[in-house]
């Protein structure tokens, strides 16, 4: 039985708010400027300029995918250094995607080399990853998210487990501030697999750890 790494995609695995943003260039007349995590005032129509509301976000999303992930780029060292830590451990990419997109995520990733067990989630990520770490049955788990609302979810329903805030896009990077529940904020993947493997030799989280832990650099 081997530790287990349970890794987001989006802004992590591949890059999607630039490719999304350059189809809605593209296809809708929108203007998208991220500022940070929250997209609500980050799409506008042109040539008015009006903010779209937050309900109009949603099959915009449902718009891209599955039809236009192909779009989607690999974030740089991201297969590498997977591959180095599939030999120590067991990977999955939980994706917060609609269960009918399964089959073209893990259709998208093998095409990138990343060939792993993908499941979809909808919603916070605390409670599956709590039954994935039930079912593998190791004492050690990593999780790898660019969402600080996931390693809430996870610090509540699994506080044992290691919670790295990962942002790969570089134009968000700077703007989104450290996930206060993630024990470490590592942006670029040569870093994270060091970080990422010592904490399976390390053993599991100790539970009594502050969920707001202090941001941890890399050396």
């Amino acid at each position: 039985m081997r530790p287990l790494l349970i890794c987001d995609c989006d802004e992590v695995l591949l890059h999607m708010v630039r490719h999304f943003g350059a189809w809605l260039d593209e296809e809708h007349d929108i203007d998208f400027s991220p500022d940070g995590g929250d997209f609500s005032n980050a799409l506008k129509r042109r040539p008015c300029g009006t903010p779209l509301a937050r309900e109009e976000l949603w099959p915009l999303l449902e718009g891209f995918f599955p039809d236009e992930m192909k779009r989607q780029t690999l974030v740089p060292h991201a297969r590498e250094a997977l591959g180095e830590l599939a030999g120590h451990c067991d990977v999955v990419i939980l994706t917060n995607l609609q269960d009918h997109c399964r089959e073209h995520r893990i259709a998208q990733l093998a095409a990138h080399g990343i060939r792993h067990r993908v499941e979809c989630n909808q919603g916070g990520k605390g409670d599956p990853v709590s039954r994935l770490v039930a079912e593998h049955g190791h004492p050690v788990t990593v999780f790898v998210d660019d969402l600080s609302v996931h390693h809430d979810s996870v610090a509540r329903h699994a506080p044992q487990v290691h919670r790295l805030h990962m942002v790969s896009e570089p134009s968000l990077a700077p703007h989104v501030a450290p996930a206060p529940a993630a024990h470490a904020r590592i942006d670029d993947w040569r870093a994270a697999s060091a970080w990422i493997a010592q904490r399976f030799a390390a053993g599991p989280a100790p539970l009594d750890q502050q969920a707001a832990a202090v941001e941890e650099q890399a050396s």
